[in-house]
């Protein structure tokens, strides 16, 4: 028996080698067409599920009840008879407490109306002390006729504040009402009243007096004074 020769087998050997990469190359080509196959499926899946989402919220909102209307009608009824309503008015503990003697009802553009039928006008500012009031021109104090210094402080020297040392107890509290604003008190002047024994509370005058109102009647004339500023106040250029 002849062997093969030389070139037979080199040629088998080629033959399978080729059958070998045409054989890889289907099997990578099958699974890259599976994946693409798998990949279409999910995108499928998901684009249902977000169409019938839609469609569950479109019909969830054209068959949702329409919000309740408003009552047409304020009537609650007769009133009632029974005697174990809370009274809200018998609830106020000031109710019975008498307003203070300068208490202040209006503030207004040139002075204040106080309620004991006093009134303030003329353009000049309102110091309540000790349940007296007094009128009070601080603008006037050192002929600066101003109430703000060049850093925009509200700043009136130390002679606008004669009548805190000479009264006496002193008060514990003095409410500061600066006019229609508020500004921010010059350092020196708010050291000056402190050192008397006295805090300071600043404000523009309309709620300065609302307050001097409230705390005169908890604690007393005595414990808390004002000093205020007309609304109508421009400081001059």
């Amino acid at each position: 028996m002849v062997p093969p020769s030389i070139s037979l087998l080199r040629a088998i050997r080629a033959t399978e080698i080729i059958r070998t990469s045409l054989s890889l190359r289907q099997q990578s080509l099958s699974s890259q067409l599976s994946h693409r196959v798998t990949q279409r499926t999910c995108l499928h899946r998901i684009y249902s599920s977000h169409a019938q989402l839609r469609t569950l919220a479109t019909t969830a909102h054209r068959h949702s009840p329409p919000p309740p209307s408003a009552p047409k009608s304020t009537d609650r009824g007769p009133v009632s008879d029974e005697s174990t309503q809370t009274d809200f008015g018998s609830m106020d503990v000031f109710s019975n407490a008498p307003a203070p003697t300068a208490s202040i009802d209006a503030c207004t553009s040139d002075g204040f109306h106080l309620d004991n039928g006093v009134k303030i006008g003329g353009g000049s500012g309102l110091l309540v002390v000790a349940g007296e009031a007094f009128t009070w021109r601080p603008w006037e104090a050192g002929g600066r006729g101003r109430l703000l210094n060049q850093r925009g402080q509200w700043d009136t020297g130390d002679e606008a504040w004669g009548f805190l040392e000479a009264v006496w107890p002193k008060p514990d509290l003095l409410i500061l009402g600066l006019g229609p604003s508020m500004y921010p008190i010059a350092p020196e002047t708010r050291k000056y009243i402190n050192s008397l024994g006295i805090r300071v509370d600043v404000q523009d005058t309309r709620n300065a007096a609302a307050q001097f109102n409230l705390l005169a009647t908890e604690r007393g004339v005595g414990n808390v004074a004002a000093a205020l500023i007309p609304i109508g106040w421009r400081e001059p250029r």
